[in-house]
């Protein structure tokens, strides 16, 4: 019974410390909490027409914009444009939209998601040097620079008006008269930099 009091101050210790260095770390937010799976607040739009139809309408809002054309399917669009706010950054936005019918067969629903991926010039300085024979290695009073985009961030486009106006542009693609060029005003996005207030 002695030795079971004595171990009692010790491990009255031991948990002490680590209920302390618990507390001690900081807490950290986990992105995936935040997400409700609200139906209110989906990517996606319903269409009277059918799946293949929207998607080429998808495809003609994104030219319209100057989005370049990765791949374009009866059901699948994949589209990207290029920024650059500024000479050290650039921003490249990345649009997929999936076309799905209607199980009644008179619509179809886009379902459509934005990637907005930043990038970052990194500078590197390569220094110059020259070896020798008998006297080693001779620095040279002159370097050159290697200069390459890297990656910073990648963050899917939250909804909102962003997505909105191009459910718009699409729908103005699907009217009978989509063949005259819609308003300037139903443009997605003019910059990146304009980008987060339009969120």
């Amino acid at each position: 019974m002695r030795q079971s009091f004595h171990c009692m101050p010790t491990l009255f210790a031991v948990l002490l410390a680590g209920a302390l260095s618990a507390c001690s770390t900081p807490s950290t937010s986990v992105v995936y909490q935040h997400e409700e799976f609200d139906s209110a607040s989906t990517y996606s739009r319903s269409f009277a027409a059918s799946a293949g139809e929207t998607c080429e309408a998808a495809r003609r809002a994104l030219l319209s914009q100057g989005y370049l054309i990765n791949q374009a399917k009866s059901d699948l669009v994949d589209g990207r444009k290029n920024f650059q706010p500024n000479s050290d950054n650039h921003v490249q936005l990345v649009f997929r939209i999936v076309c799905v019918a209607d199980a009644s067969g008179k619509g179809s629903t886009a379902f459509v998601s934005a990637l907005e991926d930043r990038y970052a010039l990194k500078k590197s300085n390569n220094s110059a040097s020259l070896g020798v024979g008998g006297l080693g290695s001779i620095s040279l009073p002159f370097s050159s620079s290697d200069d390459s985009l890297v990656k910073v961030a990648s963050e899917t486009i939250p909804t909102g008006k962003f997505y909105q106006r191009f459910f718009v542009l699409v729908e103005r693609y699907l009217e009978p008269d989509s063949r005259n060029t819609p308003n300037a005003g139903d443009d997605i996005n003019t910059t990146a930099q304009s980008l987060p207030s339009q969120k």
